[in-house]
């Protein structure tokens, strides 16, 4: 069933008539012709259209976290063959928050990270709602370098509120941690793809965002705190979140302008959670074509771009 969003409710009023009126003509109980049934179809398409291309960026985040997105387990069983999972970061124990392992993509081996929300009760409770906690970090910083040890390029997926903020993550090392994998990320000699493929908040999300390239879905976001956030900050008020989402810029136009990622990978109409297949084929494509332009490049020159790539952020602000 379609889980709908507080400003789609107008969809969610045109589908149901079209459910409606569909099973009518198919059980045949009145007179129902299927040109009604291609104009209401034609009309929700209009309406959708019409929605989604005036999104504000406090609507975007919804998107962005709408429970039916697709997650980072299915971008990787869809896009890599022979995945490998690889489990603990060797010091403390395993973290289901962060998605590890090894495997082949279009015929190239490949190392995989993906930070994991899950889709139901049951999962979001096993990956802790895709909030890693400093053994997750600890695990990605030890795939990332065996893939530099073996020549492997590293593709991350990342969809995050943040990383996990208990007393128990502070006391192991959270912060340490996430500074660390940040690190690593920057340290790779190996061609690096990033993918925000949701809600990347914090620096739960940059700790393995902090890739030779970086692209993003249309309606994803990715910011250093999320509105809810920043409003308890600067006004002491989480209910002005969506003040705080209009000023912060963390939409993927506003992101791509001040070249913090390098692409937008456009998404079908209506999101990634109406056309999830499609929206993993694009991502797919991107991915292939961005390692396909570092294919060539030495392991120094990788390590020099990606630095002067970070360095340039910012500068022609102001």
């Amino acid at each position: 069933m379609m889980f709908y969003l507080d400003f789609e409710q107008k969809i969610a009023s045109l589908e149901g008539r079209l459910t409606e009126l569909t099973r009518v003509l198919d059980q045949e109980l009145a007179p129902v012709s299927s040109e009604a049934v291609a104009q209401l179809e034609r009309e929700i398409k209009e309406t959708t259209d019409q929605l989604y291309s005036n999104l504000t960026p406090a609507q975007i985040i919804q998107v962005a976290r709408h429970p039916q997105r697709p997650h980072a387990l299915e971008y990787i069983n869809s896009l890599f063959d022979d995945f490998t999972l690889l489990a603990g970061d060797r010091g403390y124990g395993d973290d289901r928050a962060v998605i590890a392992g090894l495997g082949r993509f279009r015929g190239s081996s490949v190392a995989i990270l993906g930070q994991e929300k899950g889709a139901d009760t049951e999962t979001r409770l096993l990956h802790n709602f895709g909030m890693p906690m400093p053994e997750g970090y600890r695990k990605a910083i030890r795939i990332m370098e065996l893939a530099d040890r073996f020549g492997l390029p590293v593709i991350s997926f990342i969809d995050t509120a943040g990383a996990f903020p208990g007393v128990e993550a502070e006391a192991r090392g959270q912060a340490q941690a996430i500074a660390s994998s940040i690190s690593a990320c920057l340290d790779l000699k190996v061609p690096s793809i990033a993918v925000i493929i949701g809600e990347a908040m914090s620096g739960g999300a940059m700790a393995v965002a902090a890739m030779s390239r970086v692209y993003m879905l249309q309606y994803a976001v990715y910011n250093v705190i999320s509105p809810e956030g920043a409003a308890s900050i600067l006004w002491r008020d989480s209910t002005k979140a969506q003040d705080a989402a209009e000023a912060m810029q963390f939409t993927a136009d506003s992101l791509l302008k001040l070249k913090v990622i390098d692409q937008i990978i456009p998404e079908s109409l209506g999101g990634a959670h109406r056309h999830p297949k499609e929206a993993i084929a694009s991502v797919g494509d991107i991915i292939e074509a961005g390692l396909r332009e570092m294919s060539n490049l030495s392991p120094d020159q990788i390590h020099a771009e990606k630095r002067n790539r970070f360095l340039d952020i910012g500068r022609e602000l102001g």
